[in-house]
């Protein structure tokens, strides 16, 4: 439907962490001696979303808490992971205000995942007649 307006759902973290390891054997630092890998690779993925889609509407969504109803399923849900690097955690903060000045929505709801938000907004958005795309872009 060529009338049909495209609404993108991007996963933050998964951005994030794309665009960390994307540099891990030539990690982008600052004057200040801050790791900016996560922030310069989040950002070149969201510009190229942008020039390359022209979304008529676009979100980003945050995890924050963990999934609750699936460690209730599952307790070893995510259990094994590693730590997430010092550098993508100070990240966090600079990315969203790279967001909210481009006035770009953030999506944060404690205790679930970005996916879960991004499933839900992507169903009513579909029966409002939207198109919808989600995901880590590739």
């Amino acid at each position: 439907m060529k009338n049909q307006k495209r609404l993108f759902l991007l996963d933050a973290y998964a951005l994030i962490f794309r665009g960390y390891y994307a540099f891990i054997k030539n990690p982008r630092i600052n004057s200040k001696g801050m790791d900016t890998s996560a922030i310069l690779g989040f950002t070149n993925s969201l510009l190229d979303v942008i020039k390359r889609e022209r979304p008529d509407h676009l979100a980003v969504c945050f995890d924050k808490g963990g999934s609750k109803s699936r460690t209730d399923l599952f307790k070893e849900y995510k259990a094994n992971r590693d730590e997430t690097p010092e550098a993508i955690n100070l990240a966090i903060p600079y990315i969203q205000q790279i967001l909210e000045a481009m006035h770009i929505p953030v999506i944060i709801k404690e205790g679930y995942e970005a996916d879960d938000i991004i499933g839900t907004l992507a169903k009513q958005a579909e029966k409002k007649r939207f198109s919808s795309f989600y995901g880590n872009t590739r």
